[in-house]
């Protein structure tokens, strides 16, 4: 990498913090407006890994002026980031339209995909459109049955991240039920911190996506992660410790009005793993429906997975108490979703949590 380049990325990278401070002086501000919105594209899926329940194989793109309309209203909501995710986003045809419209309407530009697709090109034309945040989940060094997200597969795609992205690059690496070898892990995040990027640790859960606690390997991995220190951008924080003992979280969803997920047919869901509430078209959201569900308690809460929302969360969990009447059916809980590149750290890929 060249001075020149060195530089450009040192200077975008102080322009990305000095974005994200500005989105939490607004958010600490305000009540009233999205701080993150995950926005759907196409919900077909170039893989098929067993855990994950949100893709297809046919599924065609959502129309590229139909996804204008839905960043503009985002916008208009005052929505601080979007966060592009899928199903696979990059089958999109037309993904970096998407992206330069976000950041046209000032808001930040984030992505979540396989990295299958990548290539110097398109980073290079990601580049171009402005994109601020990418992530990519890998679930073990080895491709298996489970999946073909590995270290073995994407290794080349990380070295072209490290050598020509001028946006910031998380890699998430899994332990958990389902995960073979959890020591895997901690291969993945240490490349990834040897290569630049960030890393953040998903905890996946069993089959029913019920939560359950580590066992005794998998915490061996979890605290050697730990041990990355600051290098590693991981967030572990009480939430994740819970998480990672099998305990409830006390805190204040505020999913759907901090937090919203838009699927590929626009409706408004509390999260990817909730879909079905509050089901509201996003034209038709309102900023009186971003208040009512900013002050509305969720039953699924405390046993959340989604990291995502509680990080966006932890923004108003010292204020404003919420109120009884969710309509949140606690046996649709699941874990997480790849949420969500960006400076609110992603959950781990689909059916997990960070």
């Amino acid at each position: 990498m060249g001075n020149g380049t060195g530089i450009r990325r040192t200077l975008l990278a102080a322009h990305r913090r000095v974005r994200e401070w500005r989105m939490v002086a607004k958010a600490l501000l305000s009540t009233r407006h999205p701080v993150l919105a995950h926005l759907i594209p196409i919900r077909r899926c170039n893989l098929s890994c067993t855990y994950c329940n949100e893709f297809d194989k046919v599924s065609a793109p959502v129309p590229i002026e139909e996804m204008m309309r839905r960043v503009d209203h985002l916008a208009r909501l005052g929505t601080t980031v979007i966060t592009i995710s899928g199903g696979e986003p990059m089958l999109h045809p037309e993904l970096d339209a998407v992206v330069k419209r976000i950041r046209l309407r000032k808001m930040m530009a984030g992505l979540i995909t396989n990295g299958y697709l990548l290539s110097v090109k398109r980073i290079q034309q990601l580049n171009q459109a402005g994109l601020e945040h990418l992530q990519i989940s890998i679930d073990n060094v080895n491709p298996d049955d489970v999946s073909k997200k590995s270290l073995k597969v994407l290794d080349r795609k990380l070295v072209m991240l490290a050598e020509h992205a001028d946006f910031a690059v998380n890699i998430n690496s899994v332990i958990g039920s389902g995960i073979r070898f959890p020591q895997d892990a901690l291969q993945v995040a240490r490349r990834a911190v040897s290569l630049g990027f960030s890393s953040t640790l998903g905890i996946i859960h069993d089959g029913e996506g019920q939560l359950r606690a580590l066992n005794e390997r998998e915490r061996s991995v979890y605290r050697e992660i730990q041990k990355l220190g600051k290098k590693s951008f991981a967030r572990f924080n009480r939430f994740q410790e819970n998480i990672s003992r099998g305990k409830p979280n006390q805190w204040r969803c505020r999913a759907g009005g901090r937090y919203l997920y838009v699927c590929e047919d626009g409706l408004v869901h509390y999260c990817s793993q909730q879909r079905g509430y509050p089901a509201i078209p996003l034209q038709d959201y309102t900023r009186e429906h971003i208040r009512r569900e900013f002050d509305l308690r969720k039953s699924c809460a405390p046993y959340c997975t989604v990291s995502c929302v509680q990080q966006v969360g932890v923004l108003d969990n010292w204020r404003s108490p919420q109120t009884d009447g969710t309509r949140v059916d606690p046996a649709l809980l699941t874990a997480g979703h790849d949420h969500a590149a960006g400076p609110f750290s992603p959950a781990g890929t689909r059916d997990r949590t960070a």
